[in-house]
């Protein structure tokens, strides 16, 4: 294994990519070995070709013959492994990390860098070129179209490009990438196979074997001249590029748990405007489970309620901007996902000490019911405008008293949390548009067309949302269906949405009185059975007031969105067992049985309840592990001596 490593380290390039002119000729010769893999039907299938003999036989890819990839060998016990347009070498062993779940998660990364990089290339007059597309045309949820939208298609449409960037090629004014944790390099190799306008790509691996990896991952795409290997810290890379000329366009960080540690060097090394994407997987840590965790690593304390997935998104947004803040810069959001396991976040990064100002004015703590769930935003600071001058003063609490209005509970104090939208609607548009337009380019674009628009039809001036089940499970009555109750808030005045986080989730600026006033009304027609209700608990003291509102659910036509209405996909159920993250790569490879074993006992276990007690027989005795067990024989566990290792392994 050293033999091997030592001799895929000459691929291994230095960090610092310079903006160096390419010889015509050369890259005229470059071109064929460039030129993207043939697209794969379905991007999840893994087209396995070992070497069992200790061979390195040289891969059977006809696509990749055809189109004039260069022949690597695969090593014993290494893989292909397909994605979009990249095959990446992959050995069995666990020695280098990949989750082929967060396919969706690499398809929404290059939608986006992608539309980043058409609006940066055409301040140059650069056009930027991906396969599949014929002309830009906007997708709209409405069924009518607006004349200013028309008149903004004729404008961009009469302006011809001086240059055109393609997918596979080097672009002299195009963007510089940097993949700090890039693992096995297939989000790279992605990147500089379908991305255009891209200068040059950085992946980096503080590990020796996948930086070894990366580099024969790009030899055999044919993707050398745009990507380069690094091994070095990911924090040291990005303080090493801090300079105004050296920071990179886009960065990417998709770590094993938090990037918490990463967040600082990040937003240094990201240039003027630039592109910061942000993945994080701690979501026991972001949703409530250790609020005390959460503080110490993004100064921000989380809390268990419905609205958690949300608030993760939000918790990650003011740790990103406090952190920027500190260096005078500011943070604007682009896209901000909570999809499976995890939460991922595109934002912009700028300069400007008067822009930084408004920072603690985006910030609010949480106040939230332990009773009922109400919730109420507290800024942490106030901006008024005076003409040309803006002054800031401290803002003014709490603004809730120490027990709920509605239940008499107390409040749990979170945060702080970023306040402003989530979002940029007109970008995501645009991300929307390319993908509906292109459906064959992503092997999950339905599912980015489903989640993108719903984010478009989402509430951004509302932070934070509410469920329909955890109202009626409150109040201890039957859940009403959704759109009555989002007809009911509609017919109130208000206005209501649904959230991409959440399925039966409720995003409305009507106040927490107007929401228990409408479930007030619903338990009317769906009454409980009071005598039942303890005096001290919420759902008691919520019923005993009489509704100052009369709700009407009768169903409006403006109650069901678009979305809902195309049956876009939203939210897709998991497609196998044990389907979610995947064990930390080890440095000798495997993954631990143990751990398998325990996956297999937890699954489903509050399902599969044991109710019989010979079934306690497939249960070791953990008294007998430690040697006290006296029951002996006559033990209803299982007293069997657990396989060794070697066992295990045979």
């Amino acid at each position: 294994m050293l033999v091997w490593t030592a001799r895929l380290f000459p691929f291994i390039a230095p960090h610092h990519l310079h903006r160096s002119c390419t010889n015509l000729a050369a890259a005229k010769r470059g071109l064929k070995s460039m030129e993207p893999l043939r697209s794969i039907q379905d991007p999840q299938d893994l087209v396995v070709k070992s070497s069992e003999d200790g061979k390195s036989p040289a891969p059977t890819d006809t696509a990749a013959e055809a189109e004039g990839t260069p022949e690597t060998g695969l090593l014993h016990g290494e893989t292909v492994v397909r994605e979009g347009k990249a095959a990446i070498l992959f050995p069995n062993a666990n020695e280098v990390f990949y989750n082929p779940v967060q396919e969706f998660n690499r398809d929404l990364t290059c939608a986006v860098v992608t539309e980043f990089a058409r609006d940066q290339l055409a301040r140059w007059g650069v056009k930027v070129e991906v396969p599949g597309e014929k002309a830009r045309v906007v997708v709209s949820l409405s069924e009518e179209k607006s004349e200013a939208d028309e008149q903004a298609e004729e404008k961009n449409g009469g302006e011809e490009p001086s240059a055109t960037a393609a997918a596979g090629e080097k672009c002299e004014r195009g963007l510089r990438v940097l993949e700090a944790l890039a693992a096995s390099g297939l989000r790279s190799v992605r990147f500089a196979l379908e991305v255009p306008g891209l200068h040059s790509i950085t992946a980096n691996d503080f590990s020796a074997k996948a930086a070894a990896l990366i580099a024969r991952n790009a030899q055999h795409n044919g993707v050398s001249r745009l990507l380069q290997a690094s091994c070095k810290d990911a924090s040291m890379l990005m303080y090493e590029m801090r300079g105004k000329k050296e920071r990179y366009d886009v960065i990417d960080l998709d770590p094993y748990g938090s990037p918490a540690c990463f967040l600082d060097a990040a937003v240094q090394a990201v240039s003027e405007g630039g592109l910061l994407c942000i993945t994080c997987t701690d979501m026991a840590v972001m949703a409530g489970n250790s609020g005390e965790t959460c503080y110490s690593k993004y100064g921000s304390i989380s809390i268990k309620a419905r609205y958690c997935h949300e608030m993760a998104l939000r918790i990650i947004l003011h740790s990103l901007d406090q952190r920027a803040g500190v260096y005078q810069r500011y943070i604007q959001p682009l896209l901000c996902v909570s999809a499976d396991f995890y939460i991922r976040v595109f934002v912009r990064v700028f300069t400007g000490q008067a822009v930084v100002k408004n920072s603690v004015s985006k910030q609010a703590l949480v106040y939230n019911c332990v009773g009922c769930g109400s919730f109420h935003l507290q800024r942490m600071g106030r901006r008024t405008s005076q003409g040309q001058h803006t002054k800031y003063s401290a803002a003014t609490g709490p603004p809730v008293r120490p027990e709920c209005e509605h239940c008499g509970q107390r409040h749990q104090l979170g945060g702080p949390i970023w306040a402003e939208p989530l979002h940029d609607t007109e970008f995501v548009g645009k991300v929307l548009s390319a993908v509906s337009m292109n459906p064959t380019r992503f092997g999950t674009s339905k599912r980015i067309e489903g989640m993108l628009s719903m984010i478009t039809e989402e509430l951004q001036d509302v932070p934070l949302y509410y469920t329909v089940d955890s109202l009626s499970s409150t109040i201890h009555c039957n859940t009403p269906p959704l759109l009555h109750v989002r007809s009911a808030l509609l017919h109130a005045g208000f206005r209501v949405s649904l959230s991409h986080a959440c399925k039966n989730a409720i995003k409305t600026d009507a106040p927490p009185a107007v929401l228990w006033d409408i479930m007030r009304c619903w338990e009317k027609t769906n009454p409980v059975k009071r005598e039942k209700l303890s005096k001290t608990s919420p759902a008691f003291k919520i019923l005993s007031t009489e509704p100052s509102l009369q709700a009407c659910f009768t169903v409006r036509e403006d109650a069901n969105p678009q979305s809902r209405k195309r049956h876009l996909t939203r939210f897709q159920e998991n497609p196998h067992a044990f389907w979610g993250p995947k064990a930390r790569a080890k440095a000798g490879g495997g993954i631990s049985a143990d751990l398998q074993d325990k996956r297999k006992k937890c699954q489903n276990k509050r399902k599969n309840q044991v109710t019989d007690a010979s079934q306690l027989k497939s249960f070791a005795c953990k008294k007998f592990k430690e040697g006290s067990c006296s029951y002996g024989d006559q033990c209803c566990y299982s007293h069997d001596p657990e396989p060794t290792q070697e066992d295990k392994m045979e």
